[in-house]
């Protein structure tokens, strides 16, 4: 009769064995004699072991091997039970690895216990295994998520049910500026500004009711004062008996999206008010072409020309976000299709001009353009054009904007032209668009062309290329 069956007589459930009951336990039991002898072991000791020992023949442990935590090989002698029955004392959850046929290795705790007779002698012992394997992938799954959370670019706080912060990463230190010594312990509203506390009270009732808060935009509070555009989620943390204990906050910074969104809405008013700007260029320019030409294939031409001088203009600004571009960008934009860099020559300071500058100056350099190309200096081999510009200060601060289109070495000019659309471009049009005065001169060997404006007019502003 083996201990299990012995144990049957004042141990067992009426009218079933204990050796029955052990079966049907979920944990790893197993028994041996006073020699380490195998007697018994239950269903969920071989499924630990990965095979059944021989009982009355093996010794110790069912484990087919066994390893030290380290790794290193342990011989059965050193195991747990065997320890417990060479010096005569229990064991209290000793640790090990059984390394089952297949390969496949398994964490548990022993936890053997001596059986004595009644005179006190030890006759034997019975061993409870405790299978690690769950527990371990816990305590691995636990790291991994400990590890996201601090890695995370997103500020990941923890609150209790009170409202007071129990944890606190990297990137919440990032965010707000507070090191996890000042921020755990203290109340999450140290976070919210005045005017948003009442979204504390509407979270913390959600929560209180297992809810998730879904993700949404709000503004938090600095440790410096500042406050910060957020995407916040709320979501409950249970215990392992399901009650909800506290809850656990993602901030994620979205100053830079709300931004970007700003700049675009901003670019987009830009952009429509300079669409709206060019259709009135159009429809000035050919209102002016169809009183000065007398043919439809003429006129057609003329307004191709034209159109296609704005959309190098506006080229200029798309490619600069709609900043503006400077006077040479402008100059040789309106330029290329006309003249080899030589025959033309630019002095002036570095100057942005605005976007409406942009398009009307651009009008203006085209006429200038396409007249010489002509009738001008270049459509003469030894012609040349310079322009120049500067700024002319003024006590008042005032300054004027001065541009001369000066034209050298020309054909013979025998008498002014005719004011076509490029005279009341360049004397009326662009002038007044930019609220200054142009002045036309026709010279025997070429035309000057001399722009003044007030600089405000004309130069883009400081504070808006510094925000983009």
């Amino acid at each position: 009769m083996n201990f299990v069956e012995q144990a049957d007589v004042g141990l067992g459930v009426p009218g079933i064995p204990t050796a029955d009951l052990m079966q049907a336990l979920p944990v790893a039991i197993y028994t041996v004699d006073g020699q380490g002898r195998i007697t018994f072991f239950n269903e969920a000791a071989a499924e630990l072991w990965g095979h059944r020992p021989v009982i009355g023949r093996d010794l110790w442990c069912g484990s087919w091997k066994l390893r030290h935590l380290d790794g290193r090989d342990m011989a059965h002698g050193e195991c747990p039970m065997a320890v417990a029955l060479r010096e005569g004392r229990d064991v209290s959850w000793d640790q090990a690895i059984a390394e089952r046929p297949d390969g496949e290795l398994v964490p548990f705790r022993a936890h053997p216990r001596l059986l004595r007779d009644e005179a006190g002698n030890v006759v034997g012992a019975i061993n409870t295994l405790l299978d690690l394997r769950t527990q371990t992938l816990g305590d691995e799954a636990r790291m991994r998520l400990a590890a996201i959370v601090e890695s995370s670019m997103d500020a990941i706080v923890s609150k209790d049910m009170n409202g007071i912060i129990t944890s606190w990463n990297d990137a919440a230190e990032r965010l707000f500026g507070y090191t996890p010594a000042e921020a755990i312990g203290r109340p999450v509203t140290m976070l919210i500004p005045p005017d948003r506390l009442d979204e504390e009270v509407s979270i913390i009732s959600r929560i209180r009711a297992g809810e998730r808060v879904p993700s949404y935009e709000t503004m938090r509070l600095r440790k410096d004062g500042t406050l910060v555009s957020v995407s916040l989620t709320v979501s409950p943390i249970r215990d392992t008996i399901g009650r909800v204990v506290g809850a656990s906050k993602i901030a994620r910074d979205i100053s830079s999206h709300k931004e970007n969104e700003r700049r675009i809405r901003l670019l987009m008013r830009e952009v429509n008010h300079r669409v709206k700007n060019q259709y009135s260029v159009i429809i000035s320019m050919i209102r002016e072409t169809s009183k000065l030409t007398s043919t439809p294939e003429a006129f057609l031409g003329q307004v191709r020309e034209r159109i296609a001088a704005l959309s190098e203009s506006h080229d200029l600004l798309v490619n600069a976000e709609w900043r503006g571009a400077t006077v040479g960008e402008l100059i040789h934009a309106q330029l290329k299709a006309f003249a080899a860099q030589p025959r033309v020559s630019m002095a002036g300071p570095m100057l942005i001009l605005q976007p409406n500058a942009v398009q009307y100056l651009g009008i203006a350099f085209h006429e200038l353009a396409t007249n010489s190309a002509k009738h001008g200096a270049l459509s003469c081999s030894g012609g040349r054009v310079e322009i120049d510009w500067n700024v002319i200060p003024a006590g008042d601060g005032a300054d004027t904007f001065r541009l001369v289109w000066r034209e050298l070495d020309g054909p013979i000019l025998d008498a002014v032209r005719s004011r076509g659309f490029g005279v009341v471009v360049l004397e009326r049009v662009a002038p007044q668009a930019l609220s200054g005065s142009g002045r036309l001169e026709f010279h025997a060997r070429g035309v000057t062309w001399t722009l003044e404006a007030p600089l405000h007019f004309v130069q883009a502003s400081v504070a808006d290329n510094a925000a983009d």
